[in-house]
């Protein structure tokens, strides 16, 4: 099937019999064009189906009016819901938003931000890929060009970086405690990549609070999740039980492999939370959709996704010299019935 030709400004000049530039001024409603032209000019342009190129325009007149924004993913509810207040602040403001994803990939994040780039948006935001260690060259080449960055949620070791992140080790801290004041002392932990700056501040806030309430930070304790997957959580409870590891706790640095815990010790016939009580990270809507409901540190997504723009837009609005500290956003922690294990 053919595909039709977008109509342009050329060829509305063309079946009109005149100059291009006469058909752009009439567009604009330019002062110099009679009312006569510009409504012939606007019938023509309806009869066949014309639709400005605004990224164009914006591009000529030296500024795109589009934010870039690189995700890992948007699978489950965390990074959908920061797109969400993205968006949402973004578009009061005036400004259109390019959407990638790495797909936890560093060399498509690359490629990403060689697009956004070429496309000259005005302003790249990013959370970075669980593949991105040292390798952060491209967000290098982004500020030698001048084009603000900021970063959110999983954020790259540079010097002088921009970047929106909640308080990890807090929310880790709080959930934990909350455990141990529920009576667990064999309190197990899904790790993720300790490269990222969310996973390690997780995994730090659990051993702070371990050592604050004097209980030993087992490493028999600790399971390096292989991939933030349902099934590397079944794996990672399926160890712990199979080596009769003592547990009567897991908190989790993130919500699906909890999930898959879960599945393992229903299936064992252990009860949660009487057996062992479960907390993790993040608010995901199914979370509170599971037998128990799990307890969970809310990440508010979308406040980090506003806060993450409203930051970019004071970078274009000042100027390469301003470079603000990191907003650290305050967890909430959601007792729910999955780790009320005192009095059961």
């Amino acid at each position: 099937m053919a595909i039709s030709k977008r109509t342009s400004i050329a060829d509305i000049a063309e079946q009109l019999g005149i100059s291009t530039s006469t058909v752009s001024r009439a567009l604009s409603d330019h002062a110099g064009i009679s009312e006569a032209t510009k409504e012939r000019v606007r019938q023509m342009a309806q009869q066949l189906s014309y639709r400005p190129n605004l990224l164009a325009a914006a591009l000529r007149k030296g500024h795109s009016q589009t934010l870039g924004v690189i995700v890992p993913h948007i699978r489950g509810y965390f990074f959908p819901a920061v797109m969400n207040g993205i968006e949402n602040v973004a578009s009061q403001a005036g400004f259109n938003v390019m959407m990638c994803q790495s797909n936890e990939d560093v060399r498509r994040e690359q490629q990403n931000i060689d697009t956004l780039l070429a496309a000259q948006v005005e302003g790249i935001l990013v959370s970075l890929s669980a593949t991105t260690h040292q390798e952060v060259q491209h967000f290098e080449q982004v500020r030698q060009q001048g084009t603000p960055l900021v970063f959110f949620d999983r954020a790259a070791d540079l010097a002088d970086s921009t970047a929106v992140v909640l308080d990890d080790f807090q929310g880790a801290y709080q959930a934990v405690t909350h455990l141990i004041e529920q009576g667990c002392q064999h309190i197990a932990h899904f790790a993720g990549p300790q490269h990222l700056n969310t996973s390690r501040n997780r995994y730090l806030g659990y051993q702070e609070a371990l050592r604050a309430h004097g209980l030993p930070a087992n490493d028999d304790l600790v399971y390096a999740l292989p991939a933030m997957t349902h099934e590397a959580g079944r794996q990672g409870m399926e160890q712990f039980l199979n080596r009769h590891t003592p547990l009567d706790a897991l908190f989790g640095a993130y919500a699906i492999p909890t999930v898959g815990a879960l599945e393992v010790l229903n299936e064992r016939g252990l009860r949660v939370p009487q057996d062992v009580a479960l907390a993790c990270f993040s608010n995901e809507p199914f979370t509170n959709m599971t037998h128990p409901r799990l307890t969970v540190v809310n990440q508010r997504a979308e406040q980090m996704g506003e806060t993450a723009v409203r930051l970019l837009l004071q970078l274009l609005k000042r100027g390469p010299s301003y470079t603000p500290p990191p907003l650290v956003l305050k967890p909430e922690l959601i007792v729910r019935a999955s780790s009320l294990h005192k009095g059961w």
